[in-house]
C-alpha cells in the first residue's frame, strides 16, 4: 500500500536518498528544503511534489504540513532529516549554537507537534529523525553538533516512550560518516577544531553512501526498530560508553590524538 510521506532536507544527501528509496517502493513523497533550485530539479526528476520552505520555523512546518495534506491527502510518514554541521570548539559562535539548535532539534520538535497528534491506533503513523552516531557517542571538534544530536536522540526517545504504544512509530537514524556534501565543508582556512571534526567523521569508520543509509532507515521502520544504525560498530561503542564511561573517554582521547 502506497504511503504518503514527507522528507525534509531532501534536495541532496541523505534526504534525497530517502526520497528516492521511498519512491522506488511506490510511495508518494513531498520533498522539502531551503535549497529551492536543487530541490525542484531533484523532485522533478523523481516526479514528486516539492516545497521550498524553512523546515525549522513554526510557519514553515505549518506550511509544509498543509501543503502535504493538499498534495497527498494526509501524512503517513514524516522524515525530519534536515540538519546542519557547524560551530567548532569551545569558542563556537552564539549564532552557530542557535542555528544548530533550531535546525537539528527544534525543527523536529515543531514537526512532531504538527503531525503526531493526528496519529492513533486507528490511524497510525511514523515519525523518523535523522540524528547521528554523535547523538549516542560524541562529535570531536564540534560541541554544537554533539549537543544538538544528543538532544535529537533524546527527543525521539521521549516521543517513542510517550506515544510508541499509541499508533506512533518513532525511528532515529544514527549514522557515522556518510558520503554527502556536509562532510566536505571545511575550507583551507578552517581552524584546528573544524579540521578535527571533519577528520573524525571520515576516520571513525567506513564512510557509507547516502543510499545505503536510507535503506537502513527504511529497513528499521519495516522491522519496527527505534534505532537505525547503518554502522554496526555504533551499537557496541554506545554500550561500551554506558558500561565503562571512563575507559570510553580514554579511548576518545587516544582517537583524538591519532587525528
Amino acid at each position: 500500500m502506497s504511503r504518503r510521506c514527507v522528507v525534509t532536507g531532501a534536495a541532496g544527501g541523505i534526504g534525497l536518498a530517502i526520497a528516492q528509496a521511498l519512491v522506488a517502493r511506490g510511495d508518494r513523497v513531498v520533498m522539502a528544503d531551503l535549497a529551492g533550485d536543487r530541490l525542484a530539479d531533484a523532485a522533478t526528476h523523481l516526479g514528486q511534489s516539492w516545497l521550498g520552505v524553512d523546515c525549522a520555523s513554526e510557519e514553515g512546518v505549518a506550511e509544509l504540513v498543509s501543503f502535504a495534506d493538499q498534495e497527498l491527502g494526509g501524512i503517513d510518514l514524516f522524515v525530519a532529516n534536515a540538519g546542519v554541521f557547524g560551530g567548532f570548539g569551545l569558542d563556537a559562535a552564539e549564532a552557530d549554537w542557535a542555528r544548530s539548535w533550531e535546525v537539528n532539534v527544534m525543527a523536529q520538535v515543531r514537526a512532531a507537534r504538527a503531525v503526531v497528534p493526528r496519529w492513533s491506533m486507528q490511524n497510525p503513523g511514523v515519525f523518523a529523525v535523522t540524528a547521528s552516531a554523535a547523538g549516542l557517542l560524541t562529535q570531536l571538534g564540534s560541541p554544537t553538533y554533539s549537543a544538538t544530536k544528543h538532544a535529537s536522540v533524546g527527543f525521539a526517545t521521549w516521543l517513542a516512550a510517550t506515544y510508541g504504544d499509541q499508533g506512533v512509530q518513532v525511528c532515529a537514524l544514527c549514522p557515522m560518516g556518510v558520503e554527502t556534501a556536509m562532510i566536505h565543508q571545511t575550507s583551507p582556512s578552517a581552524d584546528n577544531d573544524a579540521i578535527l571534526a571533519h577528520a573524525a567523521v571520515t576516520s571513525a569508520g567506513e564512510v557509507l553512501s547516502a543510499e545505503s543509509v536510507a535503506h537502513c532507515l527504511l529497513e528499521a521502520i519495516d522491522d519496527g526498530r527505534f534505532l537505525a544504525l547503518p554502522h554496526e560498530s555504533v551499537a557496541a561503542a554506545s554500550a561500551y560508553k554506558a558500561s565503562a564511561p571512563d575507559k570510553w573517554l580514554a579511548s576518545m582521547w587516544s582517537f583524538r590524538d591519532s587525528l
